[in-house]
């Protein structure tokens, strides 16, 4: 395999959202960091990243990745449909890492181009000792002037590692090795400046832009004793609504009846709550059980988490899909 100090650069381009990575104080040693730096400012505090690629960079958003929205995504998605249409070899969002799964999946719902396009970001800021930044944003460059990383849609480089948009999550609160794909490990890893790709995943039909319409989803997790009293009403506040269901699916009896009429009037999608793992469809059967549930009308998110779920069913609404187009594309995702 080439050296990636031996191969022609390509063009990458760097889109900078803030979080982390460009948190710094203001100067007070006791105040908190916040979103400051500049795409350029990241860019240069990495030795030799000119080597990697010819750069160009954008400063798209400067906040924290908690405060970013489906209409940021949007207008992300638009700005890496149209570089990869100009020809670049690939692109790099940096943002926080609050949300970054969550970016993840939306990008990879939205983008629709061949080059790679990279998220990544820094789990301590650049004044911490230790910061990760630097690496993560060079892993993250030499992954997407890769022609390894083609065809692969959205990716997450994080402490060398590469992950697919589809399963990737924040697993931990604090760590450096805070992303992991849980169920299928790591598409690959960056090793000596290389990326290296144990496998390749078939992309997902993707969602047309621009967003149609508004709409509102919501997540309800199932928990011990709970009486389900928040499914009241529901469908009044929101136009969909994700369930984050005990194990394979189960939630507790008093939720099945609200959760049938809830389903008559908006989709509800119906997933596993542990993160890893599918849910069934035809295994249990008691009042509650994921067939139960099925029968009465949920539909399946299969192996999705509650987030990409959410993500998916808002895409959808925003686009102005029918439940049966809902219905397939989670079918799809199986």
């Amino acid at each position: 395999m080439t050296s990636a100090t031996s191969r022609e650069p390509g063009n990458v381009l760097v889109l900078s959202l803030g979080g982390t990575i460009a948190m710094t104080r203001s100067g007070l040693d006791d105040a908190g960091v916040q979103p400051r730096l500049t795409g350029a400012e990241l860019i240069a505090a990495v030795p030799g990243l000119e080597r990697e690629a010819i750069l160009q960079v954008e400063d798209v958003r400067t906040v924290p990745g908690a405060s970013l929205t489906l209409e940021d995504v949007a207008d992300l998605a638009e700005r890496l449909n149209h570089a990869a249409t100009a020809g670049v070899t690939g692109m790099v969002v940096t943002q926080g890492t609050d949300t970054l799964e969550e970016t993840a999946f939306a990008v990879d719902l939205y983008y629709h181009g061949r080059a790679p396009a990279v998220l990544t970001g820094a789990m301590r800021p650049p004044q911490s000792p230790g910061a990760d930044g630097p690496a993560n944003l060079l892993a993250a460059v030499q992954t997407a002037a890769s022609p390894a990383a083609r065809d692969l849609g959205a990716l997450v480089v994080m402490a060398d590692e590469i992950h697919a948009a589809r399963h990737v999550r924040k697993v931990h609160s604090l760590s450096t090795a805070a992303f992991a794909s849980p169920g299928t490990g790591p598409l690959g890893s960056v090793v000596e400046g290389v990326p290296r790709l144990h496998f390749s995943l078939p992309r997902h039909p993707g969602i047309q832009l621009p967003l149609a319409r508004p709409a509102r989803v919501e997540v309800l997790t199932a928990a011990l004793g709970s009486d389900g009293a928040l499914l009241d009403g529901l469908e009044e506040c929101v136009d969909g609504a994700v369930i984050a269901a005990f194990g394979a699916g189960h939630v507790p009896a008093s939720w099945v009846k609200p959760l049938e009429n809830l389903a008559t009037r908006i989709p509800v999608v119906l997933v596993s709550r542990t993160g890893a793992g599918s849910i069934l469809s035809a295994t249990y059967a008691f009042d509650g059980s994921e067939r139960d549930l099925l029968d009465r009308g949920l539909i399946s998110g299969g192996r999705l988490d509650p987030y990409k779920a959410r993500l998916l069913l808002l895409a959808h609404l925003r686009a102005g899909s029918d439940r049966a187009a809902i219905t397939a594309a989670f079918d799809h995702r199986g």
